[in-house]
């Protein structure tokens, strides 16, 4: 297999990655959680208690709430990636964290995990060629 089409196959692989991932979080996450208001961004943000901050509560949850939206996007056409991705990876790290504290299994706690972990492979390897940044 030649270099060229090695380097064709991971950027196929990294689309993948992004689109899946990104399009999971915007769907399922993201606009669910902007369409429910700031009662709900609220309880997101109280989340942040877990670590120690405990005011602005509704700011983090909208914070939180905008990275799962425009980060996801930015994530799926790999425009400003490096930086989405951390912040997404972050907003994954308090929710696993949200899951222990509430004295959940690991395994109920693992799909954030999970998701903090790709979101750090998209941090360090970068969106690929397939991505808006690229052009």
């Amino acid at each position: 297999m030649s270099r060229s089409s090695r380097r064709k196959q991971i950027d196929i692989g990294l689309l993948l990655i992004r689109v899946t991932v990104g399009g999971s979080m915007l769907a399922f996450h993201g606009i669910p959680k902007l369409m429910k208001g700031p009662e709900v961004w609220e309880k997101i943000g109280a989340a942040m208690s877990n670590i120690g901050i405990h005011f602005f509560t509704p700011f983090w949850g909208f914070a939180a709430t905008m990275a799962e939206t425009v980060g996801a996007l930015f994530v799926i056409l790999g425009l400003f990636l490096r930086p989405s991705a951390a912040v997404l990876a972050f907003t994954m790290l308090i929710a696993f964290i949200s899951h222990l504290s509430k004295g959940d299994s690991l395994a109920a706690a693992s799909h954030p995990l999970e998701l903090m972990l790709v979101l750090i492979a998209l941090v360090i390897t970068g969106a690929g060629s397939y991505a808006i940044d690229k052009k």
